[in-house]
């Protein structure tokens, strides 16, 4: 079985950057701290921005 590629060794997604509301910041602290680290990787940030990501979609998907 394959392995998957890390995401540092991947090119970053097509289109404009997007930067991390403040909420999302906060849950990629908390993730980082609840980890033993005293601030966020990347692996951190990837997480809490795909998770406003199917938040956005549920809450989308609710007003229709």
């Amino acid at each position: 079985m394959p392995t998957k590629t890390p995401p540092w060794d991947k090119k970053r997604p097509a289109g404009p950057k997007k930067t991390l509301s403040t909420a999302d910041k906060a849950r990629a602290r908390a993730r980082a701290r609840r980890a033993g680290r005293s601030y966020p990787n990347m692996v951190d940030n990837i997480w809490a921005a795909e998770k406003s990501k199917s938040k956005s979609k549920s809450k989308a998907k609710g007003k229709s």
